[in-house]
């Protein structure tokens, strides 16, 4: 998503601490949670930054209302139109609707039904146009040339990074002696904002924080700008993180993300499902996929020790069907739902001699397939298909082994 900018100025440290004024009538204070889970994974404390629990499910009201409190009069009248497909939408239309501003979204057909509601029910006119978020940008940015509306970027504007970096100063207030801030990048609004915060602050102390920046391995555009030199649109493939595929940076995000993240790693959707799972299952925190990045890295140790770490969870707003299908991902990611392939005689009692041996190692059978068609089978055999339940990697290992030990040849299938 190409977001092209029209205000070069870059913020500052005093821009964000303006911000925290503005936005603190619309904005929680979100809750900072401590995970000795992920503290025993990664050496060091660590605390969870909970903007899921925000309003609107996300972080992204406080850049938007930052920036829709800027406008004059006149802009104000007009209203404003933005494109998206989540959170920016539901951020965008809060906002309009605090500062009693008429708000148009843009958001792609086939957009999750929750999403759009919400949108809705913050009082924006819906418009559902094109198939991808680009399509719906595309519409808006026309919209605003044909009605004079005030376009509202997700992240290439300065007083939306000021507004983003509010969560920064939060983290500073909250973990006094935080070492290093973990963030989900997606065209660098959130990261670029925090990254700001963070590191002015400690600079005034006279000290230094780290920030680690995480991004989809499917849609990671900043490692590639950053060698380029320059914001660099790359090829973009699916990712169950969608709320940070954005496949170019923005313009004025980039050159504070090159010079204040000291590291950006990458991590792959099963890394995310994982991650996903383990905060439902031991922090009791609905995430979406793109907000649980940095939980992820960190499981899938990409990130170092390096003293007390903050970790932000972006956003909540998963839709409950993708959550079904992200938490079954994570189960299989963790060898706890194990889909095994054996071959049988096709002879009575074979089912019932497998289903004993899975019994007995403590395994729980889900789902079966019985069949005698498919390629490779011999006429005497049937292929006997298994969704089993297991407590993990080393479960699953001692189930397959007790079935070989029985003579049979069972197959994990990945």
């Amino acid at each position: 998503m190409t977001i092209p900018s029209t205000v070069p100025q870059v913020p500052t440290l005093d821009d964000v601490e303006a911000a925290r004024a503005i936005v603190e009538g619309v904005a929680r204070v979100t809750p900072m949670e401590t995970s000795q889970f992920l503290g025993e994974i990664l050496g060091s404390a660590v605390h969870l930054k909970c903007e899921n629990l925000q309003r609107t499910g996300a972080y992204k009201i406080r850049g938007a209302y930052n920036r829709l409190a800027a406008l004059d009069a006149d802009e104000r009248r007009r209203g404003v139109v933005a494109a998206s497909a989540g959170n920016h939408a539901q951020g965008v239309a809060l906002a309009a609707r605090e500062l009693g501003v008429p708000a148009t979204i843009f958001m792609p057909v086939g957009v999750a039904l929750p999403k759009l509601q919400a949108t809705r029910q913050y009082g924006a006119d819906t418009v559902l146009h094109g198939h991808s978020v680009e399509e719906a940008l595309a519409a808006a940015q026309e919209f605003a040339t044909r009605t004079g509306a005030v376009f509202i970027p997700p992240f290439d504007h300065p007083d939306i990074i000021a507004g983003q970096g509010t969560v920064g100063l939060e983290i500073v207030d909250q973990v006094p002696d935080v070492d290093t801030v973990v963030v989900p990048i997606g065209g660098g609004g959130l990261v670029s904002g925090v990254a700001l915060a963070v590191k002015g602050v400690a600079r005034r102390q006279g000290r230094s924080i780290r920030v680690v920046g995480v991004q989809s391995a499917n849609t990671a555009s900043y490692p590639v700008s950053i060698e380029a030199g320059a914001p660099t649109t790359i090829t973009t493939t699916p990712t169950i993180a969608d709320g940070i595929a954005v496949a170019r940076p923005g313009e004025l995000n980039f050159p504070l993300v090159r010079d204040l993240v000291d590291e950006i790693v990458t991590v792959a959707d099963d890394d995310v499902a994982r991650a996903l799972l383990v905060l439902l299952e031991r922090a009791k925190l609905v995430v979406e996929p793109a907000g649980a990045v940095g939980v992820a890295a960190i499981m899938a140790g990409t990130i170092r020790d390096s003293g007390r770490t903050v970790v932000v969870l972006s956003g909540g707003n998963i839709d409950p069907l993708m959550m079904e299908r992200v938490i079954t991902r994570g189960l299989v990611a963790a060898q706890r739902y194990v889909a095994i392939r054996i071959m049988l005689p096709d002879r009575p009692g074979q089912l019932a001699l497998v289903s004993q041996v899975i019994s007995d190692a403590g395994a729980n059978v889900v789902e079966v397939l019985h069949t005698r068609h498919g390629q490779g089978l011999e006429i005497t055999e049937v292929a006997l298909e298994l969704s089993i339940e297991a407590r993990g990697p080393e479960h699953a290992a001692e189930v397959t082994e007790r079935l070989r030990e029985a003579g049979f040849r069972p197959l994990v299938r990945h």
